[in-house]
């Protein structure tokens, strides 16, 4: 997996979210949030604790319902009113616990609640060739279908989670710290998978606090603080250091001047071959 590739800067949005508020009583957690994915592209979404990272992604999985903002899906304005409006348009959301059942196999929890049949009986051999279908397109490492997800290492149950979002045929792929409490080789496996999806075209939002992960995949990487937008940067054109910087909030000249910079990149892209 390389990290030094130059990776192009898209401008056709899947999702787009603009001026999104979310108040909680006496709190506001986001206030005029914007976020931005392109078909084929992995954007990164990073902050501190209460930064609005999870209400965010929240309000973009039908979780919550913004006060405020608008939601563009595949070019037209939409309502998210609960997490099935979301899969139905083409959201999935692989959150942190990853809601599998340990007792059942790879096969059941990738079709629960989605199950084939045929008539009144489960169509099990269909539900098994798609689950290798589903299997070798992540160009996973499962050594059966058929194996309980209690015997699974843990990257290997993201793997199935990964995988199971993708049985209803999303345009957008979010996922939620999918490397926390990963040994190296894990990580490295699933962040493997991050890249396989945008192989296959697929938007993707990485929520995650660990910045070499998110710089080694990464398109772009949006920061949140304090419930707003505080930066914005091209992967390639940021350091670790910048990313701190605008996290915190240390240095807000600097990184703002930098964010500028990129977003100018961006508008322009001849700019940044100077």
């Amino acid at each position: 997996m390389s990290t030094t590739t130059t990776r192009p800067v898209r401008d056709t949005h899947v999702l787009s979210l603009t001026g999104i508020n979310k108040r909680f009583g006496a709190v506001q957690a986001l206030t005029d949030v914007s976020l931005q994915v392109a078909a084929g592209e992995v954007v990164a979404l990073v902050g501190d604790n209460g930064a609005g990272k999870s209400t965010l992604v929240k309000v973009i999985a039908g979780v919550y319902q913004p006060d405020g903002g608008d939601i563009t899906f595949a070019g037209r304005k939409v309502t998210v009113g609960g997490p099935k409006d979301a899969q139905a348009l083409g959201i999935a959301t692989v959150f942190q616990d990853l809601a599998l059942c340990d007792n059942l196999d790879v096969v059941a929890n990738l079709f629960l609640g989605q199950e084939r049949t045929t008539g009144p009986v489960l169509d099990e051999i269909e539900m098994e060739k798609e689950s290798w279908r589903l299997l070798r397109t992540l160009s996973a490492k499962i050594p059966s279908v058929r194996i309980p997800i209690a015997a699974l290492s843990g990257g290997q149950r993201q793997t199935v989670a990964i995988a199971r979002s993708l049985v209803g045929k999303p345009q957008v792929v979010m996922l939620d710290e999918p490397t926390a409490a990963l040994g190296v080789a894990q990580t490295a496996e699933v962040l493997n998978l991050v890249e396989r999806l945008r192989e296959t075209g697929l938007g993707v939002i990485l929520i995650s606090h660990n910045m070499a992960d998110v710089q080694a995949v990464a398109d772009r990487i949006v920061v949140l603080r304090l419930g707003r937008n505080a930066a914005e940067f091209r992967t390639e054109d940021v350091s670790t250091e910048e990313l701190v910087a605008a996290i915190t909030g240390a240095s807000d000249n600097v990184v703002t001047a930098r964010a500028q910079r990129t977003a100018d990149s961006q508008t322009h892209p001849e700019a940044g071959d100077e």
